[in-house]
């Protein structure tokens, strides 16, 4: 499940309890849950944090539960509620009213790259852990929101390629190469460090939340416009 901490300014959201912090509509929910309360307690100044504890970041959709369905079809469905039930989630990291840094520790693949990727930030660390998008190799196709998220936040066409069209899995030392993180660190603590430093450097120039959410809208209007955000043109 997902926890919440404040400190000063800052927002700590930390996946907890199942070690693959894989996403079910429980899961979903709690997260959508904090994520409000958060952009409700927003000031100037605030910045969130999502982390993880363990070996993965996320490994996102429970395809567990969708199995548990007991049938092709009711598996089916069941992931098609996930796919739905997680749109609100990335909508509500592309309008919230402050900046965000994902600090991965850990694995994030699927569901769960898609979550980090969602943030302003990507911290990574470089001694485990990677990004994977495992559709091709599972046979499953991609929601058209996952792809705007690629299209908009990764700017170099070939490594958006070998992502979703060879399952490739990139260490945090290539992925800060190729800029897809901003930065990757040897070992966690580096990384939960660095992601602090880097949000409360951000904190301090207190920017209007909401202006900085429009902006963010802004940058992404394909994505927004899918979402279903709206965009204030000022």
């Amino acid at each position: 499940m997902c926890t919440l901490e404040k400190r000063g300014n800052l927002f700590i959201l930390t996946f907890t309890g199942e070690d693959q912090h894989r996403f079910n509509p429980n899961v979903i929910g709690s997260l959508l849950s904090l994520l409000s309360q958060v952009k409700a307690e927003a000031t100037r100044g605030s910045a969130l944090i999502t982390q993880a504890q363990g070996k993965f970041f996320s490994n996102g959709f429970d395809l567990d539960w969708a199995q548990a369905a007991g049938s092709e079809q009711g598996a089916a469905e069941r992931l098609r509620q996930m796919v739905d039930l997680f749109k609100p989630v990335i909508a509500a990291l592309l309008s919230l009213p402050m900046p965000t840094v994902a600090a991965i520790t850990g694995h994030a693949a699927a569901g769960g790259f898609v979550l980090a990727l969602s943030h302003d930030y990507l911290i990574m660390r470089k001694d485990r852990g990677v990004l994977y998008m495992s559709e091709v190799d599972i046979a499953l196709t991609i929601p058209d929101y996952f792809n705007a998220l690629f299209r908009e936040k990764i700017g170099d066409a070939s490594v958006r390629r070998d992502f979703l069209l060879r399952g490739l899995k990139m260490k945090g030392d290539e992925a800060e190469k190729r800029g897809v993180v901003e930065a990757a660190y040897g070992g966690e603590a580096e990384v939960r460090q660095a992601s602090v430093r880097l949000a409360e450097n951000l904190g301090r120039r207190k920017w209007h939340g909401e202006v900085y959410a429009e902006i963010r809208k802004g940058l992404y209007p394909q994505l927004s416009a899918i979402l279903g955000l709206t965009h204030k043109a000022y």
